[in-house]
């Protein structure tokens, strides 16, 4: 069984991250309100990310990892703008080191 990691893009502007087995179904029942607190109010815009992963520890290991980025990072991964990445994944680092 194959679990997925995604985020959805808010029509607020903000991200939701989650994790599922059925990505298909998952979405729908975003698109409908029923599938978590945060997708009830206003919808999604979009799917702006969807990675695949072969067990379940190495899909929330990932959710957990995307929750904790910033918006910006996390637009740099889903545009593939590897600089930008790089240049935020080492702001980050540099300011846990002070």
């Amino acid at each position: 069984m194959h679990y997925f990691v995604y985020i959805l893009e808010m029509r607020s502007g903000c991200f939701y991250t989650g994790s599922t087995t059925n990505l298909k179904n998952r979405i729908v029942k975003h698109f409908k309100g029923v599938a978590a607190q945060t997708t009830k109010g206003g919808g999604y815009k979009r799917i702006l990310l969807a990675e695949r992963y072969p067990n379940r520890y190495l899909a929330e290991r990932r959710e957990k990892q995307l929750k904790g980025w910033s918006h910006a990072k996390k637009v740099a991964l889903a545009t593939g703008n590897l600089e930008d990445l790089k240049k935020l994944s080492k702001s980050r680092t540099s300011l846990n080191k002070s």
